[in-house]
């Protein structure tokens, strides 16, 4: 069975607190019940093992129960995080989704279930069938394009979670339909943890949620950790249960990292690196205010190749279903971030996409935000390349101020601070200052 480790977490563990679903409390026991109800809609429904399954949730007892009974029926689980706009019905397109599940994430306990008329007959699809195992796909981020499509053979991905390690009180921070979700999510069930689920993702919201259920770990985006300590809202509440952060995502400004460690000496900070294609790997930072990471575990290898990061997996994907295969003929992912070394760590620069090319030079935009950050009245900064007639690119900065400026005397500061700090060409020829977030829906710095 895919979730066998599982079930004896719900045996030992039965009485323990499974999920804190917006302050209500799920056991173990409720929460196996709750998966055996859930199969049994799905059944009634017609849903077993090969159908696709488009699973539109947030966090909540209900989506969570529901994407593990698709699981342990053998389903194809797509999962999909509510979002405004026409990104869900071009996702489920993409994935030819034959089903459409809709989970409350208000804490409610109903799903709607309902036939989307499609037949999935992709190759991928096919190949599940015949291995009878369990998928998950998943979605890139699309944002140099559009977002690929990777078929995830389920009983792989799993096996690593059989593995007994602690289990915490973990925060559940990062999206439903995102590697680094779906892993923290597993983690914490495998181990008989508690995943807790905050009302919102708002800094204060966050804080509130740490504060009142003791919140051991948080996992989070570099740019939310941004925004929680400009927020303040670390000081209007007791975060003292924090053990453990760690963050992944993006890349991590040294300036912000310096800053986290001092306002939370408590607490580990810890570098994570998943890729939707190959999953989540074990990490250990050098140190708390360290950028340098090793990472790896049973299951992955890695190698640099031309300064790029590239892993080989025993969780990978099968393919894409809407793109070619992204392995090397020897079977490793290119993933696509430049990486620096040092031994067996590893420093990642950034996206190898958003390299900026300034006459034939390479600026990695991370390098720039992380020089403005140190900025006291800088909040937020975005580096992007423009297009210039001589050098094809030039650096151009938005930054956010922390409180009223002038823009004018605002670029200067930035720009003589760069000067003083990076080579002439990766000093940005503009710096425009805006007053609205540079943060995505899925808290991350947006360079578009």
């Amino acid at each position: 069975m895919p979730l066998d480790f599982l079930t004896e977490v719900s045996r030992e563990f039965a009485d323990g607190e499974a999920i804190v679903d917006r302050d209500r409390a799920v056991t173990y026991r409720a929460l196996a019940a709750a998966i055996a109800a859930a199969r049994v809609r799905l059944a009634a429904a017609g849903i077993g093992a090969g159908a696709v399954v488009a699973l539109e949730a947030d966090y909540s007892a209900s989506a969570i129960a529901m994407l593990l009974a698709l699981f342990e029926s053998g389903a194809i689980a797509v999962p999909l995080a509510p979002v405004p706009g026409t990104r869900n019905p071009t996702l489920r397109e993409l994935a030819q989704a034959e089903w459409r599940v809709t989970a409350s994430g208000d804490g409610g306990d109903e799903a709607r279930i309902e036939s989307t008329g499609v037949v999935a007959a992709h190759p991928l699809y096919a190949e599940l069938r015949a291995r009878g195992v369990p998928g998950l796909v998943l979605f890139t981020s699309g944002s140099t394009g559009e977002p690929k499509a990777s078929v995830h053979d389920g009983e792989r991905l799993l096996r690593k979670y059989r593995t007994r390690r602690r289990g915490r009180r973990t925060l559940l921070f990062l999206l439903f339909d995102h590697i680094g979700g779906v892993d923290t999510l597993l983690q914490v069930l495998a181990n008989g943890g508690t995943a807790i689920i905050p009302a919102d993702r708002t800094p204060e919201s966050v804080c509130a949620t740490i504060e009142r259920h003791c919140v051991e770990v948080l996992p989070a985006a570099p740019s939310f950790l941004a925004m929680l300590l400009l927020s303040e809202a670390h000081l209007r509440h007791d975060l003292s249960s924090l053990r453990w952060i760690t963050y992944g995502a993006e890349v991590m400004p040294q300036a912000t990292l310096d800053r986290v460690a001092r306002v939370f000496p408590q607490a580990t900070l810890l570098q994570k690196y998943g890729i939707t294609e190959v999953g989540t790997l074990r990490s250990r930072s050098r140190a708390n205010d360290s950028l340098w990471v090793k990472v790896g575990g049973d299951g992955f290898a890695t190698r640099v190749v031309d300064g790029r990061l590239e892993i080989k997996a025993e969780s990978s994907i099968l393919g894409y279903l809407n793109a070619p295969s992204p392995f090397t003929a020897d079977g490793w992912f290119i993933t696509g971030d430049a990486v620096e070394v040092d031994g067996e760590y590893l420093r990642i620069l950034g996206r190898v996409s958003d390299l900026i090319n300034v006459g034939g030079r390479k600026v990695y935009p991370a390098e720039v935000e992380g020089v403005i950050l140190e900025l006291d009245e800088i909040a937020e900064a975005a580096v992007l390349g423009e297009a210039h007639p001589f050098t094809g690119q030039v650096v151009v900065a938005r930054v956010v101020p922390r409180g009223p400026t002038e823009p004018r005397a605002l670029e200067q500061r930035v720009r003589a601070h760069c000067r003083a700090r990076l080579e002439s060409y990766k000093v940005p020829v503009k710096v425009l200052v805006s007053t609205g977030s540079l943060h995505s829906e899925r808290q991350k710095t947006t360079r578009r």
